[in-house]
């Protein structure tokens, strides 16, 4: 079988952020980070794997000299809901201390996972450190945290593409879809 990429996907439910309106925001985030970087020492952390293409795309449309990390981090295992136990399952190559860091991040939900993330990476003493998420759900938030850099806010529901899957499919469709369970 293909990749599946059409709308005859009973698992695909309604498009929420169609794939101009992703590359437009791609490319606007990218210029308020190039501005707000410029002239700095600019490390993007992508956090695996959800946020390849999201990060993919960042990085191309950047005006700034950038270089980039990722980490793998797991809460959710095959679930839909997030375990609210944070593994990393995938550390950074390198040392960020001193260095002005940007966690690329695809969706932020609870924030349970992206705070222990932040206090974490803090830890190791960077420059800076902000997020820039292409999609958060205030609705689901349980804990107080607002990246720096956001796409589109998204209302609480499991959404598939454009990098997030359900159980390891989808990540390949150009869009973002609310999952039909």
């Amino acid at each position: 079988m293909g990749p599946v990429t059409s709308r005859n996907d009973a698992a695909i439910g309604e498009i929420l952020v169609p794939a101009d309106d992703l590359t437009c925001r791609v490319k606007e985030l990218a210029a308020a980070i190039s501005v707000d970087y410029q002239d700095r020492d600019l490390l993007l952390i992508g956090v695996l794997k959800g946020a390849v293409f999201f990060l993919s795309d960042l990085m191309r449309a950047l005006t700034v000299p950038v270089e980039v990390d990722f980490m793998a981090i797991s809460s959710y295992g095959s679930s839909t809901k997030s375990s609210g136990v944070v593994r990393i399952l995938k550390d950074l190559d390198a040392s960020i201390e001193g260095r002005d860091v940007v966690i690329v991040e695809d969706i932020v939900d609870s924030g349970l996972t992206l705070q222990y993330l932040l206090r974490n990476l803090a830890a190791r003493q960077p420059a800076s450190l902000e997020v820039c998420a292409l999609l958060i759900k205030p609705g689901a938030r349980k804990v107080d945290l607002e990246p720096r850099y956001v796409g589109f806010e998204l209302p609480d529901q499991f959404v598939i593409g454009y990098g997030l899957d359900h159980g390891e499919r989808y990540r390949n469709l150009p869009y973002v879809a609310g999952l039909n369970q």
